[in-house]
């Protein structure tokens, strides 16, 4: 096989690979972002329903840190919420109530790294409990709520 073979025969194989890439990105960029939408939902309407039913694994985290409201009134009442920000993020014409929402109750989830530190961190500032991989986590959800945001004008 010659060079000139071998190079035709290479842009042959990178002209294929790109239509593919070509391809799946462009379903990606169809998809992406309603997959997300949903997914982040979900995420709250689940959560937020374990609130409601006093069976989430955070409500005790919770009640600790917001000590001045009555766990018994303020989980539950968390979870409506969440639920409702879950609920408006399926519903196209409530998307921005829903990040509104969203970035009204996220900041209360960042508390307890600040009021009990000693819940959220195995080894000061670096080392995460369980409790505060599931605090961090919620820098997921900022940067999805904010892709989703972003996209509400495109509509």
């Amino acid at each position: 096989m010659s060079t000139q073979t071998i190079l035709k025969e290479a842009r042959t194989v990178r002209s294929r690979l790109e239509t593919v890439d070509d391809a799946i990105t462009a379903e990606m960029e169809r998809w992406g972002v309603p997959i997300l939408r949903v997914a982040i939902a979900v995420i709250f309407i689940w959560f937020g329903a374990l609130k409601i039913f006093g069976i989430s694994p955070a409500g005790e985290l919770v009640a600790a840190t917001v000590y001045v409201v009555d766990p018994a009134l303020f989980v539950p009442v968390l979870g409506v919420w969440e639920v409702v920000i879950g609920l408006c993020l399926l519903y196209r014409p409530l998307i921005r109530l829903g990040i509104v929402l969203l970035f009204v109750q996220l900041p209360g989830t960042f508390l307890p790294i600040v009021l009990l530190p000693e819940v959220v961190f195995t080894t000061f500032p670096y080392g995460l409990t369980v409790e505060g991989q599931y605090i961090i986590k919620n820098l997921v959800i900022i940067g999805a709520a904010l892709v989703i945001g972003g996209t509400l004008r495109d509509e």
